[in-house]
């Protein structure tokens, strides 16, 4: 479509589809002419523009009627649909409204609930409506995000939570307002699964005591999005995440088989709902997946619409020995492992890097909170850096941080996610 705009009328309960070009400064503008409409949840203000960058996809939805303007570069021209799920997510939110009545009437904690499917059906999308209907009844509900593929909290590679005060701005999502943040440092979950298992049991924890200090978020209670991985070990972890947040609702988007295996597998209190994805879900390729790394790790430095400045400054080899670590060493076969380790102790043993370009260069690096290497692994990290470039003659690394030099005097851990920046 043409940059010269177009204006689109919705009937109540339908929604325009618009999806940005893959181009590289390729960005579309959406105004609510009149009416009232919304993008995942959060209401639109008249006569303002909203922009989106390359790749993006959303829906503009509306109750009751409204017409908006679209203009810029788009991959399929933009199109209405009154075959939405929308009412059905509106219908999940008002149950889970009742189950948060119920627990400050009763003193008690609410409704934990997690999103289960696989890739490309939504998960990210309906924890975001599910937030923000929920932020705009007063409650203050906490997010986890465990998929470490995407990485909304934070960056890909890691796993986080954070307590959601405010909707979603519509170009830039949740205020990252001080989200507790732990490194696993791999695009998989099925990487290593027992550092993953491991992760999730300990941000259950903080999370719940996090619950146990603040009223109105323990009544608010959890929304948890998940990894796209549903088969064999994947759904072994989802288990492992239903047993460790204490979850009583999982939706289930559009998988029918694993909706039965959970209703056969979870305790009698955990309610299991299956529902459709929404049709205008769109599945992506593993370069579009490896774009939107990319896109996750800039957007963490730059903000997302390059409205962020961060520092870049050479860091001596000398200031970081010994201070360097990887999680999960090599594996063994038993013959070899030394008396009474087991395999899985290897998944999870701290093993040092030396700063070389071939295992560092463009690498994230996670900076941890604690100097003690006993503690790292269960320690949430205080942010991410990128090395940049590496001057072996020198010594020296440069590397691209959100915060001034010095490094903070801590643990760092190395990433499998890598980002080359080329801003």
């Amino acid at each position: 479509m043409a940059s010269g705009g177009k204006i689109f009328k919705l009937e109540a309960e339908e929604e325009l589809r618009v999806e940005v070009d893959c181009g590289k400064t390729d960005k579309v503008i959406v105004e609510l002419k009149s009416g009232h409409a919304e993008i995942f949840g959060t209401e639109m203000v008249v006569n303002t523009k909203y922009q989106f960058t390359t790749g993006t996809k959303f829906a503009v939805f509306t109750f009751q009627g409204c017409a908006v303007q679209v203009q810029g570069k788009m991959e399929v021209d933009p199109y209405t649909s009154k075959e939405t799920p929308m009412m059905m997510y509106l219908n999940t939110h008002a149950a889970l409204e009742q189950l948060r009545l119920k627990a400050e009437k009763e003193t008690t904690r609410g409704p934990i609930c997690m999103l289960v499917g696989p890739t490309d059906v939504g998960k990210s999308t309906v924890c975001r409506l599910l937030l923000n209907y929920a932020v705009r009844l007063g409650r203050r509900p906490i997010f986890a995000d465990l998929d470490v593929g995407q990485g909304s909290i934070a960056v890909p590679g890691s796993v986080g939570a954070m307590l959601v005060e405010r909707p979603a701005s519509i170009e830039e999502g949740f205020s990252q307002n001080s989200p507790l943040v732990y490194h696993y440092g791999h695009k998989t979950p099925g990487h290593n699964p027992v550092l993953y298992n491991q992760l999730v049991s300990r941000l259950a924890d903080v999370v719940r005591e996090r619950l146990a200090v603040n009223r109105k978020a323990e009544a608010s209670g959890v929304v948890i999005n998940t990894c796209g991985w549903i088969r064999g070990e994947g759904y072994n972890q989802i288990k492992h995440i239903a047993q460790a947040f204490e979850v009583d609702v999982i939706i289930v988007l559009d998988q029918e088989r694993v909706y039965n295996d959970l209703v056969r597998d979870m305790p009698k209190f955990v309610k299991v709902v299956w529902q459709p994805k929404s049709g205008g879900v769109v599945s992506r390729n593993q370069e579009q997946r490896a774009e939107g790394r990319d896109g996750r790790v800039k957007q963490y430095f730059y903000g997302p619409h390059n409205n962020l400045f961060p520092h870049s400054f050479e860091v001596s080899f000398s200031e970081i020995k010994d201070k360097l670590f990887k999680i999960g060493a090599p594996e063994l076969p038993d013959s070899c492992l030394p008396l009474g380790m087991k395999i899985t102790d290897n998944k999870t043993k701290l093993v040092a890097v030396n700063p070389n370009p071939r295992d560092l260069l463009n690498h994230v690096l996670a900076i941890s909170f604690t100097s003690a290497t006993e503690d790292v692994i269960i320690t949430n990290v205080a942010g991410f850096v990128v090395v940049t470039d590496i001057k072996v003659d020198e010594q020296k690394l440069v590397v691209l941080s959100p915060q001034p030099r010095p490094l903070p005097d801590t643990l760092l851990l190395l990433s499998e996610v890598q980002y080359v920046d080329s801003t």
